[in-house]
């Protein structure tokens, strides 16, 4: 890649997963919602939104309804002074109408743009850098996790061997992300959050007098004596 960088229009859905580069990548909303996770913070970039994410920030991403962003992929250096926190999701203002000049002149096949447009976005940005007032991160921005509807969803899996990576999908998260919001939300990690849900599930049907062998089946276990087994460790 070059070091003005690499200009492109993208298309955003559902999420691919969480990933980093080794690169500054810079997004500026131009038409739909994207919702992003940035080393753990929610971001809402709508159009006229920007936000720039550093080498090495995990993210993730998606949009419910389809979003267009102009996306410039670039290891020049001077992007570190606008990416004081990950995330930011104000762009300058002399950046905004640039942007959608860019996108119209990438549409129509301009090589100018692709050209000298990564450096002129970069100027616009720097030199509104001294107006940008940076807001405080908001941890409850964040993506957020309906744990009821999760349960819901995990009691209906027990027929297969359900993995972290099962859980974490159902939320539009990474692995990792998942396994950290789990921790903080219920203090213990994904996988204990799930054999409590299966626990849970298979004391309520013994409770309501099914027999140990239909419970066994229902909540997954290998066999009745394994539930039982379980049943003990759980109430020594």
């Amino acid at each position: 890649m070059a070091p003005a960088g690499l200009l492109s229009l993208r298309h955003y859905g559902a999420s691919p997963g969480s990933h980093s580069h080794d690169h500054f990548q810079i997004l500026l909303g131009l038409s739909g919602a994207l919702e992003l996770e940035v080393s753990g913070r929610g971001v809402r970039l709508a159009p006229g939104g920007g936000c720039v994410i550093a080498p090495g920030d995990r993210h993730d991403f998606q949009s419910s309804r389809g979003s267009v962003c102009l996306v410039l992929d670039t290891t020049h250096p001077a992007w570190a002074q606008c990416a004081v926190q990950p995330g930011n999701a104000a762009p300058p203002a002399d950046a905004l109408p640039l942007a959608r000049y860019l996108a119209s002149a990438l549409q129509q096949g301009r090589p100018l743009a692709a050209t000298h447009g990564p450096a002129l976005l970069l100027e616009a940005w720097l030199q509104g850098s001294a107006q940008y007032n940076i807001p405080p991160r908001d941890a409850s921005r964040r993506r957020s996790i309906d744990w009821a509807a999760l349960q819901q969803w995990a009691a209906q899996q027990w027929h297969r061997d359900v993995c972290v990576a099962d859980l974490a999908a159902q939320v539009h998260l990474s692995p990792s992300q998942f396994a950290a919001r789990c921790r903080e939300a219920h203090g213990m990690g994904a996988m204990a959050w799930l054999r409590d849900q299966r626990m849970a599930q298979a004391r309520l049907l013994r409770s309501g007098g099914m027999p140990v062998a239909e419970v066994a089946r229902r909540t997954g276990y290998r066999s009745p004596s394994a539930l039982t087994a379980a049943l003990r460790r759980a109430n020594p």
